[in-house]
């Protein structure tokens, strides 16, 4: 019994396998705050952001594909019922999702991706507490080999057997084991995993588990609720994670480069600047030399890199020519915005809404939108599904207001909003016009009734 242990240990405390070194950002289910989840759009935009692997899920169809899906059902995405497992991948292929792209196969994906070498995928075995299906292992490790992905994949699961199995298939890919309880984590699982993957609760509440989980050779990965706090992603860079799984990947890689002290990173993407005034072309951002050049609303640009000079990120956009990046957009397409660009904005509750001093909520909160109150917007960020716009008072989450003065069909505006595709479209829009309603100040009893009575007896 004795000797057998040893073994055990001797075998767990071997298994140690190369993981990326540092800190890695993984874009869940790809870029989904600003594109249809698990699309190459949405992944595409992930990698652009700054991730360093995109998470997917899999489940299998009737006839053994790999399908590229985080649910069983595909009503969320697709619009209709649709259950993988009871149908095969050609019909599966021709359903749609918001943006146009259909239901992807696993091959697909890497058949995409096969020659770009810088994207990584973190895939997640779907399975039931079953452990079906019995054949998903063995289709997924064809299709890595297949496709040579061994050095550009990780495998995660909440199904212990199936990592397992993955173990014995593809033993230098590396296995991570998602857990929501501590109880599920034992040295049997152990021996056949190189990392945990934790709700960002559960690692908060026990500080220590990342310093007992390193020493056990295990990387320390966490996933968190969407909406992911300034304290929070503090705290991750400061306990030593070794990453973290995001909806926020442009967030992550923010703060990875904070953890690493960069202030300067490439970018090399094609931008668009969508501000109302003129932005003054600097020479140098750290001095604020400026130029006698300007961007104007709808220029054209590419970005070769970013620099972060006193707490605000520049891009370099020439040899010495250096632009703000707020208003500067690597998402936004014109007709995306064109339709609601002379618009006004109203804030549509009874309260105030807070700006920021930037299109992050992190920035910290400027001023207030009052209720009822018409805004000129002054620019736009972000991307079609997280859009941010700059008013006089400050940077507001599109969701939040409405946009107001889309009523003439004749319009200019009306007309391009007609031809947006649905998945680009902004549906937080007035549908009537109307005035602002000014509050009646409470009045006493006797006044109402003095009130009432005027009309009865036709005093009014």
């Amino acid at each position: 019994m004795k000797t057998s242990r040893l073994c055990f240990l001797a075998l767990f405390f071997s298994l140690i396998f190369i993981f990326e070194s540092g800190f890695l950002v993984i874009g869940h289910r790809g870029n989904p705050s600003k594109y249809p989840e698990e699309t190459i759009q949405s992944d595409n935009s992930a990698f652009a952001d700054g991730a360093d692997y995109v998470e997917l899920d899999l489940h299998v169809s009737k006839d053994n594909v790999l399908v590229v899906s985080h649910d069983r059902d595909l009503s969320r995405v697709v619009g209709s019922s649709v259950i993988v497992s009871q149908n095969n991948f050609s019909y599966l292929n021709t359903l749609k999702q918001a943006n146009g792209e259909s239901i992807i196969s696993l091959d697909q994906l890497f058949d995409y991706y096969k020659d770009k070498p810088n994207t990584k995928f973190l895939l997640e075995t779907k399975k039931t507490k079953h452990n079906s299906p019995k054949n998903m292992e063995e289709l997924l490790a064809a299709s890595i080999k297949k496709y040579h992905m061994q050095d550009r994949v990780m495998i995660h699961s909440f199904s212990a057997p199936s990592l397992k199995t993955m173990s014995q298939l593809l033993p230098d890919v590396p296995r991570i084991f998602i857990v929501g309880s501590l109880q599920r984590i034992n040295f049997e699982v152990l021996s056949y995993v190189n990392g945990i993957n934790i709700s960002s609760d559960l690692v908060t509440q026990n500080p220590k588990l990342i310093g007992q989980l390193h020493a056990l050779h295990q990387k320390v990965f966490v996933w968190a609720e969407m909406n992911e706090s300034p304290k929070l992603w503090n705290w991750l860079i400061n306990n030593d994670v070794d990453g973290v799984v995001t909806n926020f990947p442009a967030r992550g890689y923010k703060y990875k480069l904070a953890k690493t002290g960069t202030k300067k990173y490439v970018v090399n993407k094609d931008g668009i600047y969508f501000g109302r005034v003129p932005t003054t072309i600097s020479e140098n951002p750290y001095l604020k030399v400026t130029t006698s050049k300007e961007l104007n609303f709808l220029d054209p640009v590419h970005i070769s890199s970013a620099v972060i000079a006193s707490g605000q990120t520049f891009y370099q956009i020439g040899d010495k020519e250096f632009v703000p990046a707020d208003l500067v957009s690597l998402d936004l397409q014109p007709e995306w915005i064109l339709p609601y660009w002379n618009l006004s904005i109203i804030n549509p509750t009874q309260n105030p809404i807070f700006t920021y001093n930037k299109p992050d909520k992190q920035s910290g909160k400027k001023n207030q939108l009052m209720p009822r109150k018409h805004y000129k917007i002054l620019g736009v960020s972000g991307g079609a599904k997280d859009l941010w716009l700059l008013t006089d008072d400050g940077w507001v989450k599109s969701s939040k207001v409405l946009y107001y003065g889309l009523f003439n069909k004749n319009t200019f505006a009306y007309k391009n909003y007609r031809k947006l595709d649905p998945a680009f479209r902004q549906t937080n829009v007035a549908l009537f016009p109307y005035l602002p309603v000014e509050k009646v100040p409470n009045k006493s009893f006797w006044s109402t009734y003095s009130d009432v009575n005027a009309v009865i007896f036709n005093q009014r």
